[in-house]
């Protein structure tokens, strides 16, 4: 069956970021058709003018519907959709000129319902962003789950950079209204009715992410709170490594206290621990700079994302507590 492609694009007050999107689709180099399918989720600063200037050179749709999250935009944006393979964005990625080839190459190769990308960092963002970009993607702080090991086991395609096709869509209805934590959650779905998914290492996008260390904790905060929800709903998932953030802050704190009574092979650890992550981040990035905020984001993340997973895995584990009554603001209402 031939491939149509539809690129599904979900925009809340985005539109310099839908402009730079949008520029890096002009600039592909490839023969496939695609089509491009904005969904502005109830803005208020919309990138409506942004996509005028460009459907000339790209086959675009736009839609503008009420306030209802990602996951329900991006619903709305395949139903509205003309192809019969999907790929989702988010706003904030750049795509390298090959992207588009380097995923037909990969389904011909391996053909799957769904797929993952990794994201990486421009050489035009700034040291912050590409702190938080090798913090977010280092084997040495994730463990390569978001798509930059070859061969990862059951892979959880991450909604930034996301293959789905039409078939996969109309069989589970797609996102929930969980965010975040929609992806992995549809990603499991997925499984429970026999499709594949896989990570195709080379469809990688250039991924801004949050452009402060405030914004970025609030992010893997909800990261951390998140999937002792998705546990839960789905216990077969459940792994240990999950712990580790909070483990290695609770490490953190017992290392502090061990040393003031004279016991320093703890703190000797963890120093070793960010000894090789800054070395890592030097050689990853050729930046000291950025080698150095690396060692910061990989502080806000773990105790962000530790935090929310203890406190979630408090509430609904032990307390056994309703999610939605206990967190009302990872879940959006339906319009």
């Amino acid at each position: 069956m031939q491939r149509h492609f539809s690129f599904i694009i979900p925009v809340f007050n985005r539109p310099n970021e839908t402009k730079e999107l949008l520029e890096s689709f002009a600039n592909l180099k490839t023969t496939l058709d695609f089509e491009i399918v904005i969904v502005e989720d109830g803005s208020t600063i919309t990138s409506k003018a942004v996509v005028a200037q460009y459907q000339s050179q790209l086959n675009i749709t736009y839609y503008f519907k009420a306030n209802s999250g990602p996951g329900s935009s991006r619903n709305y944006g395949m139903q509205q959709a003309k192809g019969n393979y999907f790929i989702i964005l988010d706003s904030d990625c750049i795509l390298p000129e090959n992207y588009l080839d380097e995923v037909n190459k990969a389904l011909n190769k391996k053909y799957v319902d769904c797929f993952g990308g990794p994201d990486a960092a421009h050489d035009s963002f700034s040291n912050l962003q590409k702190a938080i970009n090798f913090s977010m993607t280092s084997f040495i702080t994730t463990g390569g789950i978001r798509g930059n090991k070859k061969s990862v086991a059951k892979f959880q395609p991450r909604s930034f950079n996301m293959g789905l096709s039409k078939l996969a869509f109309t069989t589970t209805g797609g996102f929930g209204r969980i965010h975040p934590g929609e992806d992995p959650d549809l990603s499991i779905r997925l499984w429970r009715e026999g499709f594949e998914t896989a990570v195709f290492p080379a469809a990688y996008v250039y991924h801004k992410r949050r452009i402060s260390w405030a914004k970025f904790y609030t992010q893997v905060n909800k990261f951390g709170m998140v999937r002792p929800i998705l546990n839960k709903w789905h216990p077969e998932t459940k792994k240990l490594t999950y712990w580790f953030p909070t483990l290695f802050i609770l490490a953190i704190i017992a290392s502090i206290v061990f040393a003031a009574f004279g016991y320093l092979l703890p703190f000797y650890a963890i120093t070793l621990y960010y000894g090789i992550t800054f070395i890592l981040a030097l050689i990853s990035t050729k930046n000291i700079s950025v080698a150095f905020q690396s060692l910061i984001a990989l502080s806000i993340q773990f105790l962000g994302y530790g935090y929310g997973f203890l406190k979630s895995t408090f509430y609904i584990h032990i307390l056994n507590k309703n999610p939605e009554n206990t967190f009302p603001k990872l879940f959006f209402k339906e319009k």
